[in-house]
């Protein structure tokens, strides 16, 4: 759950105030994440790094007024009886606190910084996170509308990815965003962006993502982007994805893209449904035609891993995998940064006969393994 609501400037510079300790390290651009463990322990993200620093609070009284400043900011309070805290900063960077005595440590602090840098596809490919046949594949299946899983851990890359898909939409569609918090800077025409809220002190008027769900099959979409599918509104996308919407974009936190279906299912049969196992796993492996696997790896940097069709369920209702693009061997060189690509798996898409009937120049010859000769499989 994320905390909403626009701060006032003296609420917005009260916060400053509060954070001043830290400020130097929200104001470096070069740092993504602060993770402050009590007063006298403050970490930093750089470029998928940790690297301790010297700041530090004064005490640990100091350090929970700053948290108790953001929560008052938007209306929100932080104690022992909800001594937990989502939050968001004027600049959209997203704070969680914990309290003491959940936190024995001290109060825990992270806060993940905002930044509005948009990415290409060509950036993305000189980051080495990706080829440039795969991000080209990958457009593909943006323009011929198939449902998207993107999965990963946290601090992955999942929500950079989402917006680089998010702008290979076709022209002329209808977006709905649908987040817990904005992360999402969608580029493109006609987007509408919706945020959940948080119920108030009393427990009312909470606006969860399944709610927003449900508004937005009103709406008239034509794709629908969930920044985050973390309980059981993943079965109202599913029901999205089956019912007309092509082209809709997901992500959950998952290590394989073979987890990721498990986990979408388990989310989904996790709120009110009636829906037995089997139906919906056969609804999940309907509904989702690729998982894209993003990792953040050892020397910090975001790859992907993984793009995989599913191609539905075996007799015993497993999900059928097929990668199309996977890693190949990863080097780590002397300066310990790890070269390898990823590359095609040596089979072909089920959907090769959409790609060759709208004319689009991927010829087979692209999903051929670079170990191999000869055409690419049919699977």
């Amino acid at each position: 759950m994320a905390a909403k609501g626009n701060m006032s400037n003296a609420a917005a510079e009260a916060v400053a105030n509060n954070l001043r300790p830290v400020q130097s390290l929200i104001e470096d651009n070069t740092v993504s994440e602060i993770l402050i463990n009590g007063p006298n322990e403050i970490f930093v993200e750089r470029k998928g790094k940790l690297e301790k620093t010297d700041v530090t609070f004064r005490s640990e009284d100091e350090l929970v007024a700053a948290v108790n400043a953001i929560a008052n900011s938007i209306g929100r309070r932080i104690n022992e009886e909800e001594p937990r805290l989502d939050a968001r900063l004027p600049d959209g960077s997203r704070i969680h606190a914990v309290l003491k005595p959940l936190a024995s440590s001290g109060t825990i602090v992270s806060i993940r910084k905002f930044f509005q840098v948009k990415l290409s596809f060509k950036d993305y490919i000189k980051m080495g996170a990706i080829t440039p046949d795969a991000a080209n594949f990958l457009e593909i299946c943006m323009f011929l509308g198939k449902n998207i899983l993107v999965s990963g851990g946290t601090g992955s890359g999942k929500t950079t990815l989402l917006n680089l898909l998010c702008s290979r939409i076709p022209k002329g569609q209808r977006v709905i965003t649908i987040e817990d918090s904005r992360e999402l800077s969608v580029d493109y025409e006609h987007v509408v962006s919706f945020e959940t809220r948080m119920p108030n002190e009393q427990g009312k008027y909470e606006v969860s993502m399944k709610d927003l769900l449900k508004s937005s099959l009103r709406l008239r979409p034509d794709r629908i982007i969930v920044g985050e599918v973390r309980g059981s509104e993943g079965l109202e996308l599913i029901q999205a994805m089956n019912t007309g919407h092509k082209g809709c974009l997901g992500t959950v936190h998952a290590n394989t893209a073979a987890d990721a279906m498990v986990r979408l299912e388990t989310l989904a049969m996790g709120g009110d449904s009636k829906v037995s196992e089997k139906a919906m796993r056969y609804s999940v492996a309907s509904a989702i035609h690729l998982v894209v696997q993003i990792s953040r790896l050892s020397d910090g940097s975001r790859r992907i891993m993984e793009i995989t069709e599913c191609i539905g369920l075996d007799d015993e209702y497993n999900y059928v995998m097929r990668p199309i693009y996977q890693m190949g061997p990863l080097v780590r060189g002397l300066d310990g940064k790890l070269t390898g690509n990823i590359e095609p798996s040596g089979q072909l898409p089920s959907f090769i006969a959409e790609i060759e009937d709208n004319r689009i120049p991927f010829p087979r010859t692209k999903f051929v393994a670079p170990s191999r000769s000869g055409p690419a499989k049919a699977g």
